[in-house]
């Protein structure tokens, strides 16, 4: 990946893991070296079942519900570059009114927990 932690059959192996969480993968010889990969360096924020932390901010794995989409080219990508995730900057973009009423709506989405 870019930050250079796992190389390309790495990746894969990681993402037939990913994929397993949810029962997606066709690669078990695959998914039995991802596990390890995955222990080692995504259990600790990703959780050792792949629910997520989400104190951390690191998103549950084995819910089938992904941002940035659950196919096998996502989740490799996903690894490759890391996805930091974070919301645009509204202010000036928005009035302070819709801003706090949209804060409100997201809050009472099951956020701010």
């Amino acid at each position: 990946g870019l930050d250079k932690l796992l190389d390309d059959q790495q990746i894969n192996d990681a993402s037939e893991y990913v994929l397993s969480l949810t029962g997606k993968s066709t690669d078990p010889a695959a998914v039995g070296k991802g596990q390890k990969i995955y222990a080692d360096q995504c259990a600790a924020c990703h959780g050792p079942d792949g629910k997520g932390k989400q104190d951390q901010g690191a998103p549950n794995l084995a819910d089938e519900i992904w941002l940035y989409g659950g196919s096998k080219p996502a989740i490799v990508e996903s690894i490759r570059t890391g996805r930091g995730g974070m919301m645009p900057a509204w202010a000036g973009r928005l009035d302070p009114v819709t801003l706090k009423s949209l804060a409100v709506y997201v809050h009472s989405l099951g956020g701010g927990k």
